[in-house]
């Protein structure tokens, strides 16, 4: 079965200690939330389990499917089926979307021996799903994107690449109501029992399409509560204070 374990987790960057012992498992079929106010480290979570150079670990272990992946490279915590949408993606002038998904997938999923045609057909049936004209596959990644269409073609990456766990950084940011709805569409489909999700938000505003398992709430890089969705609406009606008091 399908488990990231996160287990007490410290971080810094820069010197500074940002993630202070946390402790959150993720199985295949599960969907969690991790919500908390602005610096509170959600993002900086994010970015040490995809392998961010910027981040040391200090402490603890991130272990995919009875693999330590603590020490490994972003590579290879890819290849174990690790996948971050990041919520600021870069732009990559000069590689077409095409090549890029084209050249990912097979690092990825080398047995797959799918046909360049059956392929691009694949990413040509995500692409209107999320939103995107087919003419964005000759587009250089990220290149000259808005906001939302960055966001939603951090989406179609998790569509076409197919990662075991998957970690959304504030995908609902710069996003309206139907570029919204057409994320969140796409991420139901794509979950399933051998696929788990850690949506990581500010407000509960995705969660409003997507119902999570469970909430964890992040303060000060330590996680301070959790439940279900009935914590995540509290969120939303009394904001942080009352956990922070």
């Amino acid at each position: 079965m399908v488990e990231l374990k996160i287990s007490n987790l410290s971080a810094s960057v820069e010197g500074k200690k940002i993630l202070k012992g946390v402790d959150i498992d993720v199985k295949g079929g599960e969907i969690h939330a991790l919500m908390g106010p602005n610096g509170a480290g959600k993002s900086t979570l994010g970015n040490v389990l995809i392998g961010h150079p910027n981040y040391v670990i200090e402490g603890g272990s991130i272990i995919l499917d009875g693999k330590d992946l603590t020490d490994k490279t972003p590579e290879e915590r890819a290849r174990a089926g690790l996948f971050l949408a990041f919520q600021s993606p870069i732009s990559i002038p000069g590689v077409k979307i095409s090549s890029f998904l084209r050249t990912a997938y097979k690092q990825l999923h080398p047995e797959d021996k799918v046909t360049v045609t059956e392929f691009f057909n694949r990413v040509k049936e995500h692409l209107k799903l999320v939103g995107l004209d087919e003419s964005f596959m000759s587009r250089s990644v990220n290149d000259g994107f808005s906001g939302g269409e960055r966001k939603r073609f951090e989406i179609l990456q998790m569509a076409i690449l197919k990662p075991k766990i998957v970690v959304l950084d504030e995908i609902d940011s710069g996003l309206d109501v139907d570029a919204l709805r057409l994320v969140a569409e796409e991420i139901i489909k794509y979950h399933s029992k051998e696929v788990g999700f850690l949506i990581i938000t500010h407000y509960q505003r995705i969660l409003k399409n997507i119902d999570p398992d469970f909430v964890h709430i992040l303060v000060d890089g330590k996680v301070v509560r959790n439940g279900d969705k009935n914590l995540a609406l509290k969120i939303e009606e009394e904001g942080y204070d009352w956990i922070k008091e």
